[in-house]
């Protein structure tokens, strides 16, 4: 108890009161035991002014910003060219391996512009999954295709990227088949 007692009177609260004033509290929130134990000071603390509420609260609406799903290989510059995907995944289902190729991807169009390729990049409302194992594929020493792949190491990330693949396939008009 002595303790407990010397921590109030020393803490930076009851140091900054200047003038103690009392809160006017109702009695039916107040409580007191006339068989109580406690014998130590009175601590003295300044009444919290709490704004009040309207009667009729405007009613607030969450906006939800949606994100158009989207790969880049150049930050800032979505790719225009539907890529055709393969998957994999172990029989135990703890990593997998997803294939992207592009044939004659937009970026070669652009990449003299706005610069080099800097990695993969799938952008969705969640957020980012991005991969730099991207391989360029050249035909007579012109620019004909892109593989990139995107390793997924735990069942997380299988979801994760499912969300993904799942959002950009709607957006673009893509469809799963097993093989």
């Amino acid at each position: 108890m002595a303790t407990l007692h010397s921590l109030a009177l020393s803490s930076p609260l009851s140091n900054s009161l200047h003038k103690p004033r009392a809160c006017s509290v109702p009695s039916a929130v107040l409580h007191r035991s006339t068989h109580s134990s406690f014998c130590g000071q009175s601590l003295h603390l300044p009444c919290l002014r709490l704004p009040r509420l309207a009667q009729n609260p405007p009613t607030h609406v969450p906006i939800t910003m949606m994100v158009r799903p989207t790969i880049q290989f150049i930050q800032g510059t979505d790719e225009q060219t539907i890529p055709d995907v393969r998957l994999t995944k172990s029989r135990d289902g703890t990593n997998g391996v997803a294939i992207f190729k592009f044939d004659q991807p937009s970026v070669f169009d652009s990449s003299g512009e706005v610069g080099d390729i800097t990695g993969f990049y799938m952008i969705d409302e969640e957020g980012v999954i991005q991969s730099v194992d991207v391989n360029a594929k050249f035909i007579n020493g012109k620019p004909a295709g892109i593989e990139a792949r995107y390793i997924m190491r735990s069942p997380r990330e299988w979801d994760r990227f499912m969300r993904f693949m799942e959002r950009y396939s709607n957006e673009n008009g893509l469809q799963f088949i097993k093989k």
